[in-house]
């Protein structure tokens, strides 16, 4: 299992388009994908593989998430994500 943590830069959050395209990222990998967010005490989760449980989070600006990424191309999927996330957000 790898794990990692960003922290969203996109003044509008994680919205539609970059959203839609970090999902298709995520379909790719055949590891399971899983991006969680902590507000207040509870922490909210969801598969990075389905864009409809991603877009309830309604993640904005300034917001750390956390990404899991568990399986057999986890060391090559967690990289690709992050480097994603810099990138678009």
């Amino acid at each position: 299992m790898q794990t990692f943590e960003y922290t969203i830069r996109d003044a509008l959050g994680i919205h539609v388009r970059p959203a839609g395209l970090l999902v298709q990222q995520a379909q790719k990998a055949r590891s399971s994908v899983t991006l969680a967010v902590r507000r207040g005490g509870d922490v909210e989760t969801a598969s990075l593989k389905r864009l409809f449980t991603l877009m309830q989070l309604n993640i904005r600006a300034g917001e750390t998430v956390f990404i899991t990424v568990d399986g057999p191309d986890e060391a090559e999927t967690a990289p690709a994500l992050e480097a994603f996330l810099r990138a678009h957000l």
